[in-house]
């Protein structure tokens, strides 16, 4: 829209202004698309052209000076006026009825606060400043703060007041403002500032004193807490980084033995969003949940620090697991209470699964799990999961990514064989065959009868594919009676391109080709249920065993059993980049949600990693 369309709705001239501006430095402004047409949809947008209209209208009346008080002792005159009817309350009803309406606390209140506005009377009121200092005396600053339920703590206590945290020094001995909580009242007065000594706590000096000392006399103070400081040497400032991380673990202050302040932990679960406000500490950042209206952050363990515990963690699990696998091979199978033996097999299985993860010995390969026989190919972009879980999930950085017309972002459902991802695919493809579409696969076998070369299949040689797959152009390939199937990157990269809503059902290892800035996939996981959840759904739907390639037969115990153990193999080797988990316990419920994740994928700013809008 050019200025002179906006001007010719009669639109703020501001506005019309800031937009020329914005479209002239197209060109040289460094953005990307997404921010350049999120800033100009915003501009264009008719809700903000209207909180310009009434703040322009509010400066107006502000101008001719409408609004401002016509006197600032309304209470008084409401008292005057209660004395001046009390000598006819017995002879007026209407008399009765004002006093008892001028005397509810609810217009009294009114009353009061419109007096506080109109003489400006809502300033703190600090304590004048000594005057008579000597000038070889230590500078000091006195600092009042309101009493909140914020902590202000010992690094090892957890006493709710003010947004910070105190220590003793080492070296002096002083008690020391060890921490400030970004957004906390603390940090909101921009009066105290990492490594000022505290003197005095309400006129009670803290020399000599403990941190639980100051925390006893911040507990029995009331209203406003006044600290004499003594300034750390230095600059200080404290500066809210833009950094926002999706969590990869669930994270509870209150469990954490180690975490300084326990009332300043910050509680979260995996898949949240969290601000990074400040990565001053080494262990402990301090962070907000997106989208809190709190605004005081909250520790929680930095990347660092999560990575310690998470590699501390699974070599205690593979020291102990191999000690319960020995005594488990050791102790005879009807010894085992019915119970524990499906226990004892899943924690085996857990614990052999990360101690190979741990050596670099496998990531899951195919050669280590049994070989069951399959209906459809299992296509593998590599022989093997070595080291997907070398990178260990904790934050990874992201943005949001705004949807943009004719670009949409693929959608990948991932799960085990036989959860019914293929079934989902279908149902929404035939919802608008026009609109989602799946790439049409590779295979170096010839054709059969009524096949037709880009529709069915692009029908290459086995020679041409072998070359192509090593190059790395293919997202997933495998072998299936002695032919090679695959999907190229390209035919998902040009279906993107094309507008179509690209849907894939790959094997879980072609994430690492697919998660990448120039396809942007949004992966959805598909999700058994518990086992008597997924055997009843599947018998009392007559589903086909895709374990059998006859397809003639229902899914068996042991199937079901497979379903699930490989589902939790998939989530716990590539959990972290899946941005959705359904949970097909019910065929058509499990639909529905897919048609919400599409909706969002089309309408609403979601979050991907950094890299993929840098």
């Amino acid at each position: 829209m050019t200025t002179a369309v906006m001007a010719s709705r009669n639109w703020d001239p501001s506005l019309s202004g800031l937009l020329a501006s914005l479209e002239e430095s197209r060109g040289n402004v460094c953005t990307s698309d997404e921010e350049f047409n999120f800033l100009s949809n915003m501009l264009h947008s008719k809700e903000l052209h209207a909180l310009f209209k009434v703040h322009n209208k509010i400066l107006e009346k502000e101008r001719n000076e409408r609004y401002r008080p016509v006197l600032a002792s309304s209470m008084q005159i409401v008292l005057e006026i209660m004395d001046a009817i009390i000598p006819y309350l017995g002879e007026s009803d209407d008399c009765k009825e004002l006093f008892f309406h001028l005397q509810k606390p609810h217009l009294q209140g009114l009353l009061c606060s419109h007096d506080a506005v109109a003489q400006k009377d809502y300033y703190p009121r600090l304590p004048e400043i000594p005057q008579d200092v000597d000038e070889d005396e230590e500078t000091v600053k006195i600092v009042q703060l309101v009493k909140s339920n914020e902590p202000l703590a010992d690094e090892r206590s957890t006493e709710p007041i003010v947004g910070a945290t105190i220590k003793t020094d080492e070296e002096t001995g002083k008690i020391v403002i060890a921490r400030v909580m970004h957004g906390g009242a603390a940090d909101r007065s921009g009066l105290i500032h990492v490594g000022d000594e505290v003197v005095e706590v309400n006129g009670i000096c803290v020399e000599g004193k403990t941190p639980n000392d100051v925390l006893k006399i911040l507990q029995s103070s009331e209203g406003t807490i006044t600290f004499k400081l003594i300034p750390a040497d230095g600059k200080y400032g404290l500066r809210e980084s833009r950094v926002r991380v999706r969590a990869h673990f669930d994270y509870q202050a209150a469990n954490d033995v180690h975490i300084p302040c326990k009332e300043a932990g910050l509680d979260f679960v995996r898949g949240d969003i969290l601000h990074i406000v400040s990565k001053e500490d080494k262990y402990w950042w301090q962070a907000r949940k997106e989208g809190d209206k709190n605004l005081r952050a909250g520790l929680i363990p930095s990347r660092l620090l999560q990575e310690r515990r998470i590699l501390l963690e699974r070599a205690n699990s593979e020291n102990k697991g191999e000690k319960i696998i020995t005594s488990c091979l050791k102790t005879p199978d009807s010894c085992l209470p019915e119970k524990v033996a499906p226990v004892i097999e899943e924690v085996t299985e857990r614990v052999q699964m990360c101690t190979l993860l741990n050596r670099g010995e496998i990531g899951g390969s195919p050669r280590c799990i049994p070989k069951i026989k399959t209906k459809k190919i299992i296509y593998d972009t590599a022989e093997n999961d070595d080291f997907d879980r070398e990178e260990i999930p904790t934050y990874e950085e992201v943005v949001k990514l705004y949807p943009r017309p004719g670009m949409l972002r693929p959608l990948v459902l991932i799960g085990p064989p036989g959860i019914g991802r293929n079934e989902l695919k279908r149902r929404l493809m035939i919802t608008n065959p026009d609109k989602f579409k799946t790439p049409t696969p590779y295979t170096s076998r010839p054709p059969r009868t009524g096949e037709m070369h880009g529709k069915d299949y692009f029908f290459v040689s086995r020679e041409k594919m072998e070359e192509e797959i090593s190059d790395g152009k293919f997202i997933e390939f495998g072998e299936y009676k002695g032919n090679l199937y695959g999907t190229s990157a390209e035919t998902v990269k040009t279906l993107i391109s094309e507008g179509s809503f690209c849907v894939l059902t790959p094997h879980y290892q072609a994430l690492k080709m697919l998660r990448t800035s120039d396809v942007k996939p949004y992966v959805v996981f598909i999700k058994p249920p518990e086992f008597d959840a997924l055997k009843e759904t599947r018998n009392a739907a007559f589903a086909r065993s895709t374990f059998d390639e006859s397809n003639s037969r229902g899914f068996t115990d042991e199937e079901f059993n497979e379903i699930i153990r490989s589902s939790r193999r998939i989530e716990f080797l590539y959990g972290h980049w899946f941005d959705e988990t359904i949970v097909n316990a019910d065929l058509p419920t499990a639909f529905e949600q897919l048609l919400q994740v599409v909706y969002k994928i089309e309408n609403e700013p979601l979050w991907v990693p950094a890299t993929w809008v840098q």
